[in-house]
C-alpha cells in the first residue's frame, strides 16, 4: 500500500508494488515476496488482478459483485467476484474490444463491441450470437425500455439492434460525420450522441426523432478546429458532463446552452470519461495521463491520480471512495480515498487498515507550490524570507506557495513577457520570409563545434557503420537549433571541464571543415560533370592528409605521461577559475567600500529602461513649456552638472549624460589601481647615483 497526501486528501494506492513474471512458480513468488522490505505494506486486494499486456476498459456489474475487464493479448476479458477476491472465469476473443455494456444484473448477460466491425453477445455459458455492423463502431448503449441496443461509430448513422426481436432497425440520421460517443439518461431515457464537429444532439427513442443539437464548439471561438466531444456522463435527469478533446470538461443543465462551469485539464489531453460523485458533489474526469477530482460548483482541484503509464478507462463503486483503473500494463490499479466515500462492504477492512497506517510515513505532494532554489530566491530577492512561514525548507530547496512565485517574478522581470513574445514574432517572420542567398551548409547554426566533433566522431573507423547519427536525432534537434543552448566556454563550469572535453585539437577541427567543404565542392563538380581532383581544396586536403601522416608517425607518448599531463591542466585550470572568482569577489567588495566612503547607498535597484523610455516623450513636452533660465538652473541643481571653475571661468560645464555602468566602473577601478603601481615602481632621477649617469 502506497499513501499519497494531496491537498490533504489520502489517496491510498493498493496495487503499489512490483508485479512478478506469471511464469513463477507460487512457492519462488512467496518466497520473492519475503525478501523484500515493502511487502508487509503490500496488499493484494484481488487475486490475479491484472492482464497478460494491456487493459483496455474495466466495468462494474450493477449488483456490484463482479468487476469485468478487457484486454490484450491475446484478446480477452476477465471476470472477478468480489465475494471471493478472485477470478471466476476468463474468456478469449478474436479481435480486441473496443466496448462492452452488462445487459443483466450480473455477468450472465453481456454485448462486447470488437474493432473489426462485430457485435458479440455471451451469456453464462459463453458465446451466445455474432453479428457484424455496417461501419465500425466506437460506443454503444443499451435501452431498456425499448431493449434496443444503440451503436455509433464512423457514420452518421446511429444503428438499432432490437435484441427482442433480433433484428436490426432503421437507424437515426445524425448531422454529425463521426460520432464518437453515446449517453443514456437513467430517468427519462433521452439518448445523447457526441459527434466529431463539437455538437451534442438529443434523441426521443419514444417519436423517433431528434429533439434538439447543443453546440459546445462555439465556446471555444479561439481555437482554430473545433473540438470533438469525447465524453458524456449524466449526473441526474438535468445536469450532464461533456469532455472534449482538447481536454476541457462542460457542465450543463439540459434546460440551458450555456454551460455551468468550464473545466481546463491543461494537458491538451482528450477526456475519456466522467464520473459524478453526489455525495461529496465532486466529478472525476479522466484523460490520458492522470484522474482529476474537482468541486463542480467552484471548479477547484480536490485531488489527482497520475500513472507511470497512460489510463484508458475508470469505474468506481457508487457511494464508496474505490476506484479501479484499466491502463497501458499488465496492472489494472486500484485506488482506495476515504475522503470520497467509505470501503465497499467486501472490504470493509480497508478503513481499519487506513488507520492503522495513519501515524505512518506519508509522501506530501504539494499542488498550490512552486519549488525554487537558493539561487533562484536571490534572483526574486527573496532571500530575506528564509526561516519564515513563507518557506518550507525541502532537500536542497524550498517550496513557495505559487502566488507569491508569480508576483515575485513579474516584479523582478517585468518586461519577460514582452520580450518573448517579441522573439517568437520574429522567429515566425524569419520562418515565413528566408533569406534570398540560400548557402547550403551541412553544419547548424549553433554549437557548430560540437557538430564537427559528432561528425568526426561519426566518421572515425571505431565507430560501427550503424550507429546513430545525433545530429538526425529528433531528441537532440533543438541543441543545435534554439540560441539558448549554446555552449558558453567562458562560464567557470565549462573551464573546469575544459581538460576532460578537449579530444578535438585544431588542428581535427581545421581537418574536419575542409573534409566538408571538399565533399560539398565534389558534389558540385559531379552535378556539372567536372572533374573534382583539380580544385584547391583537395590539395588542401591532401596537405593536411600529409601533416596529420607525419603527425600520426612520432612516436606516442606513454600512459603515465598522458595522466600527468591531464592532471597538470586539472590544477592548472582549477587555479585559474578560483584565481579570477577571488578576483571578482575582492572587485566588487573595494567597490563596495568606495560606494559606503561616498555615503551612497548600496540599495539594489532595478533599471527599468523601457518604462523610462515611455516617459522620455512626455518629459520633453513639459521641459519645452518651462523657460530656458528655469531650465539652465534646473540642470545646475541636479548631479549631472558640475561646475568648472578654471581658467575660463564659471561658463564652462562638465556633465555626464549616462550612469557609470558595472564595466566603465570596473575599467575606472583598473586604471586607478595601475597608476597607483606605476607611482610605486618609478623612482625620481635625483635618487640615482651621478657617476652612472656621465657620458664617457
Amino acid at each position: 500500500m502506497f499513501v499519497t497526501d494531496v491537498n490533504d486528501i489520502k489517496i491510498y494506492n493498493l496495487s503499489a508494488g512490483k508485479s512478478l513474471p506469471e511464469w513463477l512458480t507460487d512457492r519462488r513468488k512467496r518466497s520473492q515476496l519475503k525478501k523484500k522490505i515493502d511487502s508487509r505494506r503490500q496488499i493484494e486486494l484481488i487475486q490475479d488482478f491484472d492482464m497478460p499486456g494491456v487493459s483496455t476498459s474495466i466495468r462494474m456489474s450493477p449488483d456490484q459483485q463482479y468487476i469485468l475487464a478487457t484486454g490484450t493479448y491475446k484478446p480477452r476479458v476477465k471476470c472477478f467476484e468480489v465475494v471471493n477476491l478472485s477470478i471466476k472465469f476468463e474468456r478469449c476473443f478474436d479481435s480486441e474490444i473496443t466496448c462492452f455494456e452488462v445487459l443483466s444484473d450480473d455477468y450472465s448477460k453481456l454485448v462486447f463491441l470488437q474493432c473489426d466491425r462485430y457485435v458479440e453477445f455471451h451469456a453464462a455459458h459463453g458465446r451466445h450470437y455474432r453479428l457484424r455492423i455496417p461501419r465500425f463502431g466506437r460506443d454503444m448503449k443499451y435501452h431498456k425500455p425499448t431493449c434496443d441496443l444503440f451503436i455509433v461509430g464512423t457514420s452518421s448513422d446511429i444503428y438499432r439492434l432490437n435484441l427482442e426481436r433480433g433484428q436490426f432497425l432503421q437507424p437515426y440520421q445524425s448531422e454529425g460525420s463521426c460520432l464518437n460517443t453515446c449517453e443514456i439518461n437513467p430517468e427519462h431515457n433521452l439518448l445523447l450522441v457526441g459527434t466529431e464537429e463539437g455538437t451534442v444532439e438529443a434523441w426521443d427513442p419514444r417519436e423517433r426523432r431528434k429533439c434538439s443539437t447543443l453546440d459546445v464548439a462555439m465556446k471555444f471561438p479561439n481555437y482554430k478546429q473545433f473540438p470533438s466531444i469525447t465524453s458524456l456522463k449524466f449526473k441526474n435527469g438535468l445536469q450532464m458532463g461533456v469532455g472534449t478533446a482538447d481536454g476541457h470538461v462542460l457542465l450543463y443543465d439540459i434546460r440551458s446552452r450555456e454551460p455551468l462551469f468550464i473545466k481546463d485539464h491543461l494537458n491538451r489531453e482528450a477526456v475519456k470519461k466522467i464520473e459524478f460523485n453526489a455525495s461529496m458533489n465532486a466529478v472525476c474526469s479522466l484523460d490520458s495521463a492522470m484522474l482529476k477530482i474537482w468541486d463542480e460548483n467552484s471548479g477547484k482541484q480536490m485531488a489527482y491520480i497520475e500513472s507511470q503509464s497512460k489510463f484508458n478507462d475508470f469505474c468506481t463503486i457508487p457511494n464508496t471512495g474505490m476506484f479501479f483503473f484499466a491502463q497501458e500494463d499488465v496492472k489494472m490499479l486500484t485506488y482506495y480515498i476515504p475522503s470520497l466515500g467509505p470501503a465497499p462492504k467486501w472490504c470493509s477492512f480497508l478503513d481499519n487498515l487506513a488507520e492503522e497506517i495513519e501515524s505512518e510515513a506519508v509522501e506530501h505532494i504539494y499542488d498550490d507550490y512552486q519549488f525554487v532554489t537558493k539561487k533562484e530566491l536571490e534572483e526574486l530577492n527573496l532571500d530575506n524570507l528564509i526561516g519564515t512561514n513563507l518557506l518550507r525548507a525541502y532537500m536542497h530547496g524550498y517550496f513557495i506557495d505559487v502566488r507569491l512565485y508569480n508576483k515575485a517574478k513579474a516584479a523582478a522581470e517585468p518586461f519577460a513577457f514582452e520580450k518573448y513574445r517579441k522573439e517568437k514574432i520574429r522567429q515566425q517572420i524569419e520562418a515565413q520570409r528566408p533569406s534570398r542567398l540560400q548557402l547550403n551548409s551541412d553544419l547548424p547554426k549553433v554549437n557548430q563545434e560540437l557538430a564537427l566533433k559528432i561528425i568526426s566522431e561519426q566518421d572515425s573507423s571505431k565507430k560501427p557503420k550503424n550507429a546513430p547519427n545525433l545530429l538526425e536525432d529528433s531528441r537532440f534537434k533543438t541543441m543545435f537549433e534554439n540560441p539558448d543552448f549554446a555552449i558558453d566556454k567562458n562560464a567557470a563550469e565549462f573551464k573546469m571541464l575544459a581538460p576532460v572535453l578537449k579530444r578535438l585539437d585544431k588542428s581535427k577541427l581545421k581537418e574536419v571543415k575542409r573534409r566538408i567543404e571538399v565533399d560539398r565542392v565534389k558534389q558540385l563538380h559531379a552535378e556539372e560533370d567536372q572533374q573534382p581532383e583539380s580544385s584547391d581544396d583537395d590539395d588542401l586536403f591532401h596537405d593536411g592528409n600529409t601533416s596529420e601522416k607525419s603527425d600520426e608517425s612520432d612516436e606516442p607518448s606513454s600512459d603515465d605521461e598522458d595522466v600527468r599531463e591531464f592532471a597538470r591542466e586539472m590544477k592548472k585550470t582549477y587555479k585559474q577559475v578560483k584565481r579570477d572568482r577571488e578576483d571578482r569577489d575582492r572587485e566588487e567588495e573595494e567597490l563596495e567600500r568606495e560606494k559606503e566612503e561616498n555615503g551612497t547607498s548600496s540599495t539594489k535597484m532595478i533599471e527599468l529602461d523601457h518604462l523610462r523610455e515611455l516617459k522620455m516623450g512626455g518629459l520633453r513636452k513639459k521641459s519645452s513649456k518651462v523657460s530656458l533660465k528655469d531650465r539652465v538652473e534646473k540642470e545646475l541643481a541636479s548631479e549631472q552638472f558640475v561646475a568648472d571653475k578654471g581658467s575660463y571661468g564659471n561658463r564652462s560645464m562638465t556633465f555626464d549624460t549616462k550612469p557609470l555602468t558595472k564595466d566603465m566602473k570596473k575599467r575606472e577601478y583598473e586604471m586607478k589601481k595601475h597608476r597607483e603601481e606605476r607611482k610605486q615602481l618609478l623612482r625620481p632621477v635625483s635618487s640615482l647615483p651621478l657617476k652612472k649617469l656621465r657620458i664617457k
